[in-house]
């Protein structure tokens, strides 16, 4: 049973940094995608980031680009989200996500929170002026 455990959510001004921490386990994720979604109050979850587990490529957002980072832990099993020069508006719960043959899905597709089979309980994002 593939579980994710997220960790790394807090309270931090605005312009500030945080890392967010997904653990992923029960399975071998060299051919999933692991994506990073968000859902702020009375709004939808949205796409974030992802990153393909076996290439290393990935896709963001255009409202995070040059902000944040994706990356990935072999060693550790583990996904990270580096979010810099944080605004008010990231303000969220942050998800994170497996998809199952990711490797083999186009970014458009791994936008898509239908493509990923697998989720974490979330963690609070919270940015203050």
């Amino acid at each position: 049973q593939v579980q994710l455990v997220e960790s790394g959510g807090g309270l931090v001004q605005a312009g500030g940094s945080l890392r967010l921490s997904c653990a992923a386990s029960g399975r071998t994720f060299s051919n999933y995608a692991m994506g990073w979604f968000r859902q702020a109050p009375g709004k939808e979850r949205e796409f974030v980031a992802v990153i393909r587990w076996n290439s290393g490529s990935t896709d963001y957002a255009d409202s995070v680009k040059g902000r944040f980072t994706i990356s990935r832990d072999d060693a550790k099993n583990t996904v990270y989200l580096q979010m810099n020069s944080l605004k008010l508006e990231d303000t969220a719960v942050y998800s994170c996500a497996a998809a199952p043959s990711g490797y083999a899905l186009t970014n458009l597709s791994l936008r898509r929170r239908y493509n990923y089979n697998y989720w974490g309980q979330g963690t609070q994002v919270t940015v203050s002026s």
